[in-house]
């Protein structure tokens, strides 16, 4: 019995017999005599790795000019990362170890290796083409054996390999190799920042429960020192401040915090000063921003400064009274000694009243006036008397 086979001109088919490897089918249509239907026929695409790795091996042991013919190798060692082109187009990245076996003559396949002992970046113009990949016609992939990132301006990158600092990046672009080693990549911002400690609630001497919150501005002085000593150097920061607030609180009073806040920034600068010598952290100003007093205490405090204030209103009070009499008292004995002055004082006085009167006539002249005011009010006192 004749059989027909029909590989298509995108294919490759491997006919076997009782399903061992026969033969390798190029494009085309073929007839074989199988009146026992012992004939089988297995079709591959071109545009995709063969993925039959064991009639690859059994051809590379026994039939190695046929494979040789027929299939491109990409086998990589395990010190060893691959970029796959093709039409000179790069698609895939290939991990250590990788073994891929493309069919020859539909694309033009071509491998890329990279040496991971001597290299654990890509080339910058590289990167630039992986750094957007939903916006190329093609994607890559195996991306997850990069680590791309962007280096902001005012930034620099601290690169750790295998939990050792290497060195700093510049703004820019960069690109890892992850393959055999652990990179982690951490995006320092060099610039003057503020740091807020907030909501501190610590005893003064006098065992005053306060709540604080204090502000420093600092930056990196030596990035690369700083995260070779610390793992962690925001964080060593905020418990340097922390631990400088509660020794400046904790050994003075209440009183003397309120009276000078100042001493708890000096004494918090001094102590941050000294404890971050020589780690890479500068720190140029610290400040309380408040001090939050309990209710109670808020309240015993607000009498005391009433009472301070009502104490002071008296004084100066009594102050004005007695500078007001002994001002009468010279007025009295310089009219008594000119009646001139006597005279002008009159004078004033009869001017204030014409201030409050509609129309005055004035009869007998200035001088009965005068006197009639005088009897007037010496009259009143009579009958007051």
């Amino acid at each position: 019995m004749l059989r027909r086979f029909v590989v298509k001109k995108n294919e490759r088919g491997v006919l076997r017999k009782d399903g061992d490897f026969e033969a390798i089918l190029n494009p085309g249509r073929y007839i074989r005599f199988d009146p026992w239907h012992r004939l089988s026929l297995q079709l591959w695409r071109v545009d995709a790795a063969m993925s039959d790795l064991d009639t690859v091996d059994y051809l590379l042991q026994r039939q190695a000019d046929i494979a040789t013919e027929h299939l491109l190798a990409m086998v990589l060692g395990e010190d060893e990362a691959g970029l796959r082109y093709e039409n000179d187009v790069l698609v895939e990245i290939l991990p250590p170890a990788s073994r891929q076996y493309w069919w020859k003559g539909f694309l033009v396949q071509r491998l890329e290796r990279i040496d991971l002992t001597r290299q654990t970046t890509l080339p910058a113009e590289l990167a630039a083409r992986l750094v957007q990949p939903a916006l190329r016609g093609r994607a890559v992939t195996g991306l997850g054996g990069l680590l791309l990132q962007q280096v902001p301006a005012g930034f620099v990158g601290v690169v750790r390999i295998d939990g050792r600092v290497q060195h700093l990046l510049a703004p820019g672009l960069a690109a890892f190799w992850r393959f055999n080693r652990e990179v982690q990549l951490d995006i320092v911002d060099t610039r003057w920042q503020s740091m807020e400690v907030s909501g501190q609630e610590i005893l003064s001497r006098d065992k005053v429960a306060l709540r604080l919150n204090l502000v420093a501005t600092w930056r990196y002085s030596d990035v690369l020192r700083a995260f070779e000593q610390l793992s962690k150097p925001g964080e060593h920061l905020y418990r340097e401040l922390q631990f400088g607030l509660r020794a400046a609180v904790g050994t003075r009073s209440v009183d003397e915090l309120l009276e000078n806040k100042q001493v708890i920034d000096e004494v918090v600068a001094a102590h941050a000063a000294r404890k971050l010598e020589g780690l890479g952290i500068e720190v140029a100003s610290v400040g309380v921003r408040d001090i939050v007093l309990p209710g109670e205490m808020r309240t015993i405090l607000a009498q005391v400064v009433e009472a301070q204030k009502s104490a002071e209103a008296n004084v100066i009070r009594r102050r004005e009274e007695t500078a007001a009499t002994r001002s009468l008292l010279n007025t009295a004995r310089v009219m008594e000694d000119n009646p001139t002055a006597l005279r002008l004082k009159e004078l004033e006085t009869l001017e204030r009243v014409a201030e409050r009167i509609d129309r005055i006539s004035v009869f007998g002249g200035l001088d009965q006036v005068l006197d009639g005011l005088v009897r007037i009010g010496g009259r009143r006192k009579e009958e007051r008397g």
